[in-house]
């Protein structure tokens, strides 16, 4: 790992001293909002949404950021909106906004967006609207909805042509991810240690906003 002359860490990509504290974290967000880096606003909308970095709790603040993330292009700001709306986070509950959003995020590529809007469509009975959506996001390389293609296939609602066709294109989509996660990996760790020091560990499962997942900071 490349050092500064002090012996502390480079970031891999934009090649400045790894940020190491809160306070950090969020100057580096907001010269990058002045920039209109949808991923910052949606960065920072996580925090807030946590109440992390010193910055007091405010679910109203996170969503007012992750809907102008969205805008700017941020499909995870899009997804964690919808999260939002289903949690009643800063808003009312309110399903059709969590469809729409995640609808939005799933348009501009987000797979765990796709992947809730399979098991709405399912639950609403629509079956072939939510076998749609789990085939796109198996092609993306997302595994729990390869999982349910191949359990639906065995059980005669998708057929062999579908269900290989799925195969192929999750087994692609695997092989570019590795080299992608490789890079995200990298990116994420410039964050490591701050998040520790300010609020322990990030959760990342796929009914969390994903905060650090892949974002580095271009200074």
């Amino acid at each position: 790992m490349e050092m500064t002359e002090e012996g502390g860490d480079l970031c891999a990509f934009c090649r400045t001293p790894r940020a190491s504290s809160g306070e950090e974290i969020i100057k580096r967000f907001k010269e990058l909002m002045d920039k209109s880096n949808g991923d910052s606003f949606n960065a920072l909308g996580s925090l807030y949404r946590r109440g992390y970095c010193g910055l007091a709790q405010d679910y109203r603040k996170a969503n007012e950021l992750y809907l102008k993330a969205g805008e700017l292009g941020c499909a995870n700001a899009y997804y964690n909106l919808g999260i939002n709306y289903e949690n009643g986070d800063g808003v009312e509950i309110d399903t059709n906004k969590t469809q729409h959003y995640w609808e939005l995020a799933a348009m501009k590529g987000d797979v765990l967006a796709r992947y809730n809007l399979g098991h709405m469509e399912h639950r609403a009975g629509n079956h072939q609207r939510a076998m749609k959506h789990f085939i796109l996001a198996a092609n993306a390389g997302f595994k729990l909805s390869l999982d349910i293609v191949m359990a639906w296939y065995k059980q005669g609602f998708v057929t062999k042509e579908e269900y290989a066709s799925t195969l192929r294109l999750y087994h692609e989509r695997q092989k570019e991810m590795k080299s992608d996660e490789r890079d995200k990996a990298v990116a994420s760790d410039m964050f490591s240690r701050a998040e520790a020091a300010a609020s322990g560990l990030f959760r990342n499962d796929h009914r969390e906003d994903r905060l650090f997942n892949y974002l580095c900071l271009q200074l």
